[in-house]
């Protein structure tokens, strides 16, 4: 059977010569495909439904947790943290410095990538495609192509849901002769897709576990988050280990609020005396004090009409208690309403533990809290711990646009695949940041370093050479030390840098006018 779409091999290699050297160890990925044995009737489908069902149910809570007001300051905080938009900056750009390629080379690189962003309308959706995929903890993608003219790339990149497409790796296992051991390779790799979701159970209306299409490898664009459960099976979102505190916040929110609606009236308690009366006449007495002393005639809105509800009680009613000869008469006293209704520090507790699962800093979401824009040495351990947290998730999303621009360039015969494997680990992406923190961050930079080469400058060309502290203290490059001295020596022959920052204003106008600039 044909598998629907692409796949990129090397020229005139046959599937078999694409098999990896085999290797008593499964290969382990964490984009949570399910392996499976190759070969055999059931081989290929085997617990197919088990998993995909519990990760759709993931992605289901997730997104749920996604609804809740803490969770969703959270996640938006991070994305709004992660990607900057600004009029002035590109959202991302890719860097080449770091690969040894020709220079027609990387130009060619660079406009596939803007062609890469267009393709996810990278700039208007950025905040919507990084939410989903964090949320989610992955992100599948059909690559669209012109089967008669590979040659033009990709024409279209659609989004699927991932509750609906799950990746298969069939492992052929072999036992070797002369060790006796198990040899495990990979033999394909591709993805089921069911338009129902495989969600459903067995035996319903819903589509079996068997049922769904064959996509090729190289027709899906997959980006994971990297976590995987204690099983290696399952794909998890940066929110799951938020569940537990979550549902603990819910869980004690309610009782809180159940607590205080319930003990926050002050109720009456009436000790009715019933003497010797048997307990069947003493009930009855008792209903009749009840009744004599309490009306509920209520006006019902909705019908216009008058409704006596003195049967029914509510946490509001007053208890009636019967009293037996011998004690005190009858007696009307008050239970008191609850006392510590005011505590919410158990509350405040399991809301501080949901924002550290969340990988925020408390102070971003504490709504008491002042937010300071100050010298980025006074930035707290838990910002700097955040930022990190932020510069991992962008490298991990990153690979979204490797694995497009993978595909274009080998479809386009840019590169071949063997070329594009080896500069792949030296393209980086360069996202925007916010500009005022970057130049403040800059600045102090700037001062620490004029401070301590100030120190320093009575020992240059003694104890430190001149090119040393240009590298290691101002840390200059060499193709930034080559432009300096080249402007630095255009300066010295133009009279006016000399002794001035920037150049004075020249008069305008003739020589009244410049002698009156003078004089006034």
């Amino acid at each position: 059977m044909n598998l629907f779409g692409f796949e990129i091999r090397k020229s005139g290699s046959s599937e078999a010569e694409q098999q990896k050297t085999p290797s008593f160890v499964t290969e382990f990925q964490d984009d949570g495909a399910l392996v499976v044995a190759a070969g055999g009737m059931y081989g290929t489908f085997v617990d197919l439904e088990g998993s995909a069902k519990t990760e759709a149910e993931l992605i289901n809570k997730y997104r749920e947790m996604a609804m809740h007001s803490e969770v969703e300051m959270a996640v938006d905080d991070i994305v709004n943290e992660a990607i900057v938009s600004d009029e002035d900056v590109q959202t991302v750009d890719i860097l080449l410095d770091n690969v040894k390629i020709q220079n027609n080379v990387k130009k060619i690189l660079q406009d596939e990538f803007k062609q890469t962003i267009q393709l996810l309308n990278f700039n208007n959706q950025a905040y919507d495609l990084f939410k989903r995929w964090y949320i989610d903890g992955r992100m599948y993608y059909h690559a669209v192509i012109d089967i008669t003219n590979p040659n033009l790339g990709i024409q279209e990149l659609r989004y699927i849901d991932p509750r609906k497409i799950r990746k298969v790796k069939e492992v052929k296992k072999k036992r070797d002769a002369n060790t006796n051991v198990n040899m495990s390779n990979t033999f394909k790799e591709y993805y089921m897709y069911s338009e129902k979701g495989f969600n459903s159970n067995i035996g319903t209306s819903n589509p079996s576990p068997t049922s769904g299409m064959k996509i090729a490898k190289d027709s899906i664009v997959h980006v994971t988050s990297g976590l995987m459960d204690v099983n290696n099976t399952l794909v998890l979102s940066y929110l799951h280990k938020a569940i537990k505190p979550l549902n603990q916040l819910r869980t004690l929110e309610d009782a809180t609020v159940i607590y205080r609606v319930s003990r926050a009236p002050e109720r009456r308690i009436f000790y009715i005396d019933v003497g010797n009366l048997p307990k069947m006449k003493a009930e009855q007495y008792l209903r009749d004090m009840m009744v004599r002393y309490k009306n509920r005639i209520v006006y019902d809105s909705a019908t216009g009409e008058i409704r006596d509800d003195r049967k029914f009680m509510t946490m509001l009613e007053d208890y009636w208690l019967p009293r037996r000869e011998g004690g005190r008469g009858t007696e009307i006293s008050t239970l008191p309403g609850g006392q510590n209704l005011g505590e919410m520090a158990d509350v405040e507790y399991f809301q501080k533990k949901l924002y550290e699962s969340l990988n925020v800093p408390v102070s971003r979401l504490a709504s008491d809290s002042t937010f300071n824009i100050g010298r980025s040495s006074e930035i707290t351990r838990d910002e700097v711990k955040f930022s990190k947290f932020v510069r991992r998730l962008r490298l991990k999303f990153s690979s979204l646009f490797l694995k497009i621009l993978e595909k274009q360039v080998v479809l386009k015969q840019i590169m071949t695949l063997d070329e594009w494997n080896d500069i792949v680990q030296d393209i980086q992406f360069n996202f925007a940041n916010d500009n005022f923190y970057a130049e403040m961050k800059d600045i102090d930079l700037v001062k620490e370093r004029m401070a301590v080469l100030a120190e320093m400058d009575p020992f240059a060309g003694k104890y430190f050479s001149h090119q040393w502290i240009r590298k290691n203290l101002l840390r200059q490059t060499d193709e930034d030390i080559e432009e300096i001295d080249s402007a630095l020596e255009d300066e010295s022959q133009n009279p006016q840098y000399l002794g001035t920052l920037f150049a004075p204003p020249e008069p305008q106008g003739g020589e009244d006018q410049q002698s009156q600039s003078t004089t006034i």
